[in-house]
């Protein structure tokens, strides 16, 4: 199939695929009456009294407000808000196909990040949520904090901690199989941009210790210059030894590599660099840093990647409807790092133990069961 030409026709026939849909009826004087005015006053000054309420008399509760500026659209980088709407809009559909959570795109005309930040401030009141999504880095890690401390509702940045989720979820059981422990391995994690970085605190937090972080200047480590506020962060908390060169220098007897780089950087030869079983998450889409056959031939044991057309594929597809179900259910005030590992463990659970192998290690992303699993250990977690 074509998908270029296919979407292209669907999208012009559906004219946007979201919609607003009422549950209530206006079929006579009396429902206008209970559903606007005068009946409406009602609720409206409930909520007056107390905002709380919003969340009984609107659907504040299950709104999620999807925020981009268009600048990192999945692989087409920055293409401005207005062409990001369709992608805005799939997230929207993905929401309400998997976890029942209403979603609303807002394309945001600027890329000054305290007018974002203040855009979103400023109607937050009006959701239960925020996902950011398809924001470029270095700015998406300003704008999530600054947001994070103005607001009591949950922001969720998925490009980061959407990947991050899954990529444990996959890793956890990858490691059962191989028989080696998270504390005791060593990671390459290739691309020090939004997802590498999330991924690697994660993992951290999840009991990893030996990790290097390359990007195409080469490894990263404490007191190199030229390094992002964010990379320097991460310079203090991995590469212990301070290894210095590129990918190639410094991948040899490592476990595992996780790729969010650039397509076919992880050459054959450097993973016969790596230690027996070695695990391979080459998630560059849609050309991954190296393609599984290639790698499972120069003798990694397990190869996982962003694409739909191989198995292990590590989709944040998996994790965010989920994660939001569980933190609007439980009217959190945020997504902490136990909300994640929670539903990183639950994915990774999803699978029974009977059907774990080199080529199952994660559940497929179109499995509706997933977010249902996912939401009750966020929930869990946040309570």
């Amino acid at each position: 199939m074509n998908y270029s030409k296919e979407a292209l026709k669907a999208h012009r026939e559906w004219q946007g695929k979201i919609r607003i849909a009422s549950p209530c009826e206006i079929e006579s004087r009396e429902d206008l009456s209970v559903a606007y005015t005068p009946g409406v006053a009602a609720p409206c000054l409930e909520i007056a009294k107390d905002a709380e309420k919003a969340y009984e008399y609107t659907r504040r509760g299950n709104l999620v407000a999807i925020i981009t500026d268009g600048t990192a659209v999945l692989g087409l980088g920055d293409i401005g808000p207005l062409a990001a709407m369709p992608v805005m809009e799939g997230k929207a559909v993905l929401f309400k196909k998997f976890a029942d959570v209403d979603a609303f795109p807002l394309c945001i005309g600027s890329k000054n990040t305290d007018e974002i930040v203040r855009t979103v401030e400023l109607m937050a009141g009006s959701f239960g949520g925020i996902n950011l999504e398809d924001i470029s880095a270095p700015r998406c890690f300003e704008i999530e904090r600054k947001l994070k401390e103005r607001l009591n509702i949950p922001v969720f940045h998925d490009d980061q901690h959407g990947t991050a989720i899954v990529v444990l979820a996959g890793l956890v059981n990858a490691l059962k199989i191989v028989k080696k422990n998270i504390s005791e391995v060593k990671a390459v994690v290739n691309g020090a941009g939004a997802a590498g970085i999330a991924v690697t605190k994660l993992l951290i937090k999840a009991g990893l210790r030996d990790v290097i972080m390359c990007d195409k200047l080469g490894a990263i480590y404490k007191g190199m210059q030229n390094l992002s506020f964010a990379q320097q962060e991460m310079a203090e908390m991995t590469n212990g030894e301070r290894l210095e060169g590129s990918l190639a220098d410094v991948i040899a007897d490592a476990d595992i590599f996780l790729g969010f780089s650039a397509p076919d950087c992880l050459k054959p030869e450097m993973v016969s660099m790596m230690s027996k079983d070695a695990i391979v998450f080459a998630c560059a889409n849609p050309t991954p840093e190296i393609f599984p056959e290639a790698a499972l031939e120069a003798g990694a044991r397990i190869v996982g990647t962003g694409r739909s057309d191989y198995p292990n594929q590590i989709n944040n597809l998996l994790a965010f409807p989920g994660v939001f179900r569980g933190a609007l259910d439980a009217r959190a005030s945020e997504i902490t790092e136990e909300m994640k590992l929670a539903a990183a463990y639950a994915i990774a659970g999803y699978i029974p133990a009977d059907e774990l192998n080199e080529g199952n290690i994660i559940p497929s992303a179109l499995d509706r069961g997933v977010a249902a699993a996912v939401a009750e250990a966020v929930k869990a977690a946040a309570r």
